[in-house]
């Protein structure tokens, strides 16, 4: 069955379009990263978050967003809960269908940010877990 993008085109269109969390730790580090953008509910806000992120629920988005990103060329990463969630993808596609032009989800989404054992922060604090075998190496003593 032919279809109409290729795999190279489409693989392209991904990278494009979606980072993940360590490719994104790497990008914060480097200096001037994206700005990260947490659309998940306040409850969900207060039980961790990115170090950095800033809090701007979904339904808010269209709404708001031009306070943050005045400029539709800024870098943007969104996320939700993790893969089982697609707030993020809505998210995206609003900031999209505005005109930000260098959107991009994080794949994953906060669960796989803090199973890879990346900083979070609550209203306690800064924390790391130790990672999850399953989708970071672990550190060898």
């Amino acid at each position: 069955m032919p279809t109409s993008i290729s795999a190279v085109d489409f693989f392209a269109a991904k990278l494009a379009h979606q980072t993940d969390p360590a490719d994104l730790a790497s990008a914060r580090a480097g200096g001037a990263g994206p700005l990260v953008l947490d659309v998940r509910s306040d409850a969900s806000w207060e039980q961790g978050r990115i170090p950095g992120a800033v809090h701007l629920p979904g339904g808010q988005v269209r709404d708001r967003i031009g306070d943050l990103a005045p400029d539709l060329d800024a870098p943007i990463v969104v996320y939700c809960w993790g893969p089982g969630c697609n707030g993020a993808t809505k998210a995206a596609s609003t900031l999209a269908s505005m005109g930000y032009t260098r959107v991009k989800e994080l794949i994953g989404g906060f669960e796989y940010w803090a199973r890879e054992g990346l900083a979070v922060v609550t209203g306690t604090g800064r924390s790391r877990r130790a990672p999850d075998e399953l989708v970071a190496p672990v550190q060898v003593p």
